[in-house]
């Protein structure tokens, strides 16, 4: 039996592999990246014909190792490109600390997508919720209507807690809204006549009992959900809310009429 020859040894194959990958043509890298070895990988980050392309097609692996994620980052060709730092910023290998490097950089709705990209990691999706909040206060109005369509359940909640009007039926017909963050909302000073009208009269929201509790506890509930809501109330529904300090005198007076009418 012949012995193996020294280009046959397995570290020979590999240094000629490594060797074509440093000289691969532009072409011939997309070939080396689904590559599992990360040796492949780092070579390929050498590599002078490696473009925008090429690594925008690398960070769509999610099993990428971290110490390639910190070498693309370092890359000259990262520097000036939107698409690569919005492609890095989604990838769930990205540390915290290059996160937090570049999500001042995305746009507000390139954020709101890095929420809701699959495998995205509880860490990544907090953090870019995070950098959507501090935007808020320079966000406008329109640009807020559309977010509380879209945003996650911590951004729309932070965006009803604003307490306008305008995005109030925005904000309470996303369907990642949680009935905690209204209840919340009702109990708040930010809560006005308006805003109370809007989720009482939501399709989604006015058959709630513990939401219908909370607008008939708010001293800023006009009159007419007094009217409307009290008959369905029962006795003790009806005392505890007459017993309730924070009620305006004739909203206190239509809670003891309905009381009274209560066989």
């Amino acid at each position: 039996m012949n012995a193996p020859t020294q280009d046959s040894h397995p570290d020979s194959v590999k240094l000629r592999k490594l060797h074509d990958v440093l000289r691969a043509d532009a072409q011939q890298v997309f070939a080396y990246l689904p590559d599992p070895d990360r040796d492949v990988l780092k070579a390929l980050l050498k590599n002078p014909a490696l473009n925008e392309e090429h690594l925008l097609v690398m960070l769509r692996r999610r099993n990428l190792p971290e110490e390639i994620i910190k070498g693309i980052f370092r890359l000259p060709l990262l520097e000036g490109n939107h698409r690569l730092k919005v492609a890095l910023a989604g990838n769930p290998a990205t540390p915290s600390a290059i996160l937090q490097t570049l999500l001042p950089q995305l746009h507000l709705f390139e954020l709101v997508n890095l929420c809701f990209i699959p495998g995205v990691t509880p860490d990544q999706r907090v953090a870019a919720e995070r950098a959507i909040i501090q935007r808020l206060p320079n966000v406008p109005l329109g640009s807020k209507v559309t977010l509380a369509r879209r945003a996650t359940a911590t951004v729309v909640a932070e965006l009803l807690m604003e307490g306008q009007a305008q995005m109030m039926e925005a904000c309470l017909s996303n369907p990642r809204l949680k009935e905690v963050s209204i209840l919340q909302f009702l109990n708040s000073a930010r809560s006005q006549a308006d805003s109370i009208s809007a989720i009482a009269r939501h399709p989604k929201w006015k058959n709630r009992p513990n939401l219908k509790q909370a607008i008939l506890k708010n001293p800023r509930t006009p009159n007419i959900w007094f009217t409307l809501f009290l008959p369905n109330l029962n006795r003790t529904e009806l005392r505890n809310l007459a017993a309730n300090k924070r009620l305006r005198p004739d909203q206190r007076r239509l809670v003891e009429e309905s009381l009274g009418r209560k066989p």
